[in-house]
């Protein structure tokens, strides 16, 4: 809980400074308005901004509150409905073996070191691991992912030629092969206006079914909460074109912007798989609502 409300100091203080004074005010339709734009600043987002207010006014006149220093705990509880659905970890499940997981994203998000975070978690449960260096488009992101296998001691797949889908379909043939738990499967960074590369994306999770018809097993979203509502958009996009899983949010010690989280949960409830604050291997989280509402606000 102290590394989250560390990681989370930006975005608390972002959000106090929009709130600062405001719990000390008298409540009435103009300190509403205030609150709604203190939450939009904090990247809430509007529509979902928009839903915690009218939720709000509906839990202020259920509970006859009539001070804005009591609607304090009532910002908490709504806040917590809202992200209580998101929160839902990783389960490797035994059914399946390997149990393939793909991650994508914009480059820059932090997907190679989120891999071999996850690595290092998973093998802390006693899982096996491979590791898929698909991100064949940058020989940095290979030559990184080699590396957090020598780190982790797990077997990586990488080819010095060769497309991303080629290279996950043999890490999954040498997993079957193995008799490896889990595959994570590294691709390369992608926008969502990228249309050719969205539908090379949608081409190696179509070559994941063929090696295996269960899988992809996950599809998780690597996303930079520094992107803010960008984020969102990547949400959307990768959602249509993918159908994913879940998301991982990373680099929420080193931004103000983690109300989208909030946002995330008002118009795409996806659930957050696991959360980033800091870069020691530890600072990768399972996602916990009450205590991500804890961390944010006092």
């Amino acid at each position: 809980m102290a590394r989250l409300r560390s990681g989370l100091r930006n975005s608390r203080q972002k959000l106090q400074e929009g709130l600062g004074g405001l719990f000390a005010g008298r409540l009435d339709d103009a300190w509403f308005d205030t609150l709604e734009e203190a939450l939009i600043s904090a990247d809430v987002g509007t529509s979902t901004s928009g839903k915690l207010i009218a939720q709000l006014r509906q839990d202020a006149r259920r509970e006859q509150v009539d001070s804005p220093e009591a609607l304090k705990p009532l910002l908490k509880s709504a806040l917590l409905r809202l992200l209580e659905p998101l929160e839902a970890s990783l389960t490797e499940s035994g059914e399946h073996r390997p149990y393939i997981i793909l991650f994508v994203g914009v480059n820059g998000a932090g997907k190679t070191t989120t891999i071999g975070k996850l690595a290092q978690h998973l093998i802390q449960q006693g899982h096996s691991v491979l590791l898929a260096a698909g991100d064949t488009f940058r020989a940095a992101a290979v030559a990184q992912l080699a590396a957090w296998g020598e780190r982790n001691r797990v077997p990586v797949i990488m080819q010095e030629k060769g497309d991303s889908a080629a290279v996950i379909f043999d890490a999954i043939r040498a997993a079957k092969a193995r008799g490896i738990d889990v595959v994570l499967a590294d691709t390369a960074g992608r926008l969502p206006t990228q249309l050719h590369l969205m539908e090379e994306i949608r081409k190696v999770k179509r070559v994941v079914a063929k090696a295996d018809p269960s899988a992809p097993h996950e599809i998780l979203l690597v996303l930079d909460a520094n992107t803010g509502q960008n984020a969102l958009a990547q949400v959307r996009a990768f959602d249509d074109a993918l159908q994913l899983t879940g998301l991982i949010v990373t680099k929420l010690d080193g931004t103000a912007r983690g109300g989208v989280v909030a946002a995330i949960a008002g118009e795409r409830p996806i659930p957050i798989r696991f959360i980033g604050v800091g870069e020691a291997l530890e600072d990768l989280h399972p996602f916990n609502a009450r205590e991500f509402v804890d961390a944010l606000i006092e």
